[in-house]
């Protein structure tokens, strides 16, 4: 129990939202490997690889170094590897060296598609990705690009048997580009192709030719729809694609190079000699495959598996190619874009957002070791309040103007970087100046051991310098202030929401600086703020109002004094959130007429009936949580997102509990992977969500 009280003392002093739903299981099953995420972050090309050539495609050792060459390959041509597979029931995108010599090694690895996936994970199992699972992972991780051998397709007699590959259904589903040496020739190649034209599939050839490959032999007798002669040409094929919103992927089909396709007579022999061997010996479903492959090289005297490893190298090579092409397709358009409408401070942003942006260095012990270094893990993030709302709401489709203040340093080049997707053009590098920095020590149980903050940079974010962007700040729909800001910077924001009847919302950031706007009447102009329960009676107190001396440890104590503090403040503010940390979140405001808070902004400051409604929030585990430090600057970003799209109480509240979870589970404060679409409730029907309550007191 001490324990726990320790939990939510922290999660309450940090302002961490610890909101969870069933779809958490989710993220807590799927890791993006730090290279990878940091090259998708960055709009660098990523290629996906699958793993069941590692697991099932060729013996030990030649597995095994055949996927360390091919993601060397990778590497050469400029792009970032990605190879998938499921360890110990967790989808991994990105493997280290140890993972793909556990898979290479294994002695009876699992082979898992999509259907295969829901087993695996609730099992804890490990196995290799076909071309189907790995095209989900992929996509979820937002890579466009998948490299492989070749695809599944219609197996002989398939008409009859419905023998068909998943990797077919998947392309007809998933918006990927697939990389093949096209299709195998155990395989009947005709119904194949007319299954993907029905699944909607764009199947092109890369080269001169449509001359289909069947992955030993560059010409299978069939032909593809359309051809690609070089990467830009697939690049602008498979951006088309994308563009247009389709659903589907791309089949690009690489025949194999010249040189390694004159045994493919000899290896087409081979196929019908082990085809016949496979149906006499009862051999069926998904090990039809791995068990042709072995006899066919047995029967070629390894020249199959010479040439089965020279076509993953070039399709490696030539998707890499294609991938890099594509990103820097991508890049230009993006870049062509700015140039025509540049990124500058104009009354076009919806929302302003005001305060800090820092660089946060985590630090996570997982053993201690008395009188010794303690071990652990340290990474590089990128934070700061204001950032964190902005980030959040640039990824949820605003394109909100933030203002803030770095030093003129190497931190501020990798922060800014970073944030290439947001509007950092009221970013001011200061020379002499240091880029804020927090540092953080988290505990074993996910604790905060140390934090040591050097934020003096936030001081120059000064009335001076944020009056530059008045016309802006005045015309804006939402301003959002963080506590890292100077209490003049608020108050002449206060004094401009006065005058033009701007909604600003104040995020307190901590304890210490939940005071800033109530030290004068500054405050009385804010609309929205998003205190816990500490950040509340530093308010109040401000306010000469009585708090209570200890913060209640029950639910029912703790909303009891959250409502009687929100009271007061609610004589002028249109609605306040309390954080409760695991206890959930309390929204106090206006009653509405759908008999809720009304969260939309208030046109005339009239009399109100007020009322308190909480949410609860469902639980999370210090073994989830995989960063803090972004949580509730999640939960309020995505509130504001749906606050501008006029989105009803119950949708505004679970598109922030959502962006809450996700940011737990990244280790990212904002995570790359946040989206609308990815937030947005009634896109995401499968979770059955908690009714929230109205409380007995009437305030």
């Amino acid at each position: 129990m001490r324990i726990l009280r320790r939990v939510c003392a922290l999660v309450l002093r940090k302002g961490v939202r610890t909101y969870q739903n069933t779809l958490a299981n989710k993220d807590l099953l799927f890791r993006i490997h730090p290279s990878v995420s940091h090259a998708l972050v960055e709009n660098k090309p990523v290629v996906a690889l699958e793993s069941t050539i590692i697991t099932h495609g060729m013996p030990y050792p030649h597995n095994l170094s055949t996927a360390k060459q091919v993601e060397a390959i990778v590497r050469a041509e400029g792009a970032t590897p990605a190879t998938v597979a499921v360890i110990d029931g967790e989808i991994r995108v990105g493997l280290s060296l140890d993972e793909l010599d556990h898979l290479a090694s294994s002695k009876s690895p699992l082979k898992v598609s999509r259907r295969d996936l829901p087993y695996v994970i609730s099992k804890g199992l490990s196995g290799g990705t076909t071309v189907s699972a790995t095209m989900i992972a992929a996509h979820r991780a937002g890579i466009p690009v998948f490299v492989t051998g070749g695809i599944g397709g219609v197996h002989r007699d398939g008409q009859n048997s419905l023998d068909i590959s998943a990797d077919l259904t998947e392309l007809g589903k998933t918006p990927i580009a697939v990389v093949s040496a096209g299709v195998k020739s155990i395989l009947d190649i005709g119904r194949t192709l007319e299954f993907l034209e029905t699944q909607g599939v764009c199947v092109a050839t890369y080269g001169t030719s449509k001359n289909f490959p069947a992955f030993f032999t560059p010409n299978s007798g069939f032909t593809s729809a359309y051809n690609v002669q070089n990467p830009s040409e697939a690049a602008k094929l498979i951006a088309g694609t994308f563009s247009l919103g389709l659903q589907s992927g791309v089949l690009i089909a690489v025949p194999v190079p010249e040189e390694h396709a004159g045994g493919g007579q000899q290896i087409e022999e081979a196929i019908q000699v082990a085809l016949a061997e496979a149906s006499s010996k009862g051999v069926a479903g998904k090990d039809v495959t791995p068990f042709i492959l072995q006899k066919v090289n047995e029967l070629t005297g390894g020249k199959s598996l010479q040439t089965n490893i020279a076509l993953i190298y070039n399709n490696a090579k030539v998707g890499s190619q294609i991938a890099c092409a594509l990103s820097n397709q991508m890049r230009e358009r993006k870049l062509k874009s700015l140039i025509s409408h540049p990124e500058k401070p104009s009354a076009d942003s919806d929302v302003v957002v005001i305060g800090g942006i820092n660089v946060d260095f985590i630090a996570k012990r997982t053993k201690t070791h008395v009188g010794q270094i303690d071990q652990g893990s340290v990474c590089q993030s990128f934070g700061g309040v204001g950032r964190n709302i902005t980030d959040s709401l640039s990824r949820l489709g605003h394109k909100p103007l933030f203002i803030s203040a770095t030093g003129a340093d190497a931190n501020s080049d990798a922060v800014l970087n970073y944030c290439k997707h947001m509007n950092t053009s009221g970013v001011a590098r200061l020379e002499k100046q240091s880029t804020a920095t927090y540092c953080a020590v988290i505990t074993e149980n996910g604790e905060l051991s140390l934090g040591l903050g050097d934020m003096d940079v936030h001081q120059q974010i000064t009335e001076n310098y944020v009056s530059q962007f008045e016309e802006q700040i005045s015309s804006a729909t939402l301003v959002c202030l963080d506590g890292n800001i100077p209490v003049s910077t608020i108050n002449y924001v206060c004094s401009l929401a006065g005058k033009h009847n701007i909604n600003v919302w104040y995020e307190p950031t901590n304890a210490d600086k939940a005071c800033k706007p109530f030290l004068s009447d500054a405050w009385k102009s804010l609309s929205y703020s998003s205190p816990n329960l500490a950040e509340l009676c530093v308010m109040n107190k401000s306010l000469g109002i009585k708090t209570p001396e200890v913060l209640p440890d029950t639910l029912e104590e703790s909303l009891s004094v959250a409502v009687a503090l929100s009271r007061p403040l609610l004589e002028h503010l249109h609605c306040l959130v309390v954080t409760l940390g695991p206890s959930g979140v309390l929204l106090c405001g206006e009653h509405s007429e759908a008999g809720s808070v009304n969260l939309q902004p208030r046109k005339l400051r009239k009399k109100r009936q007020l009322c308190a409604l909480h949410y609860p929030a469902l639980p999370v585990t210090p073994e989830e949580i995989r960063n803090v430090s972004g949580a509730g600057d999640s939960l309020a970003g995505a509130l504001m997102s749906g606050i501008l799209r006029g989105r009803d109480t119950d949708s505004c509240v679970r598109m922030g509990l959502l962006a809450a979870k996700i940011s737990l589970l990244s280790p990212h404060p904002i995570s790359p992977t946040l989206t609308l679409e990815s937030v947005d409730p009634d896109e995401i029907q499968t979770h059955k969500w908690p009714k929230p309550s109205f409380l007995d007191i009437t305030i």
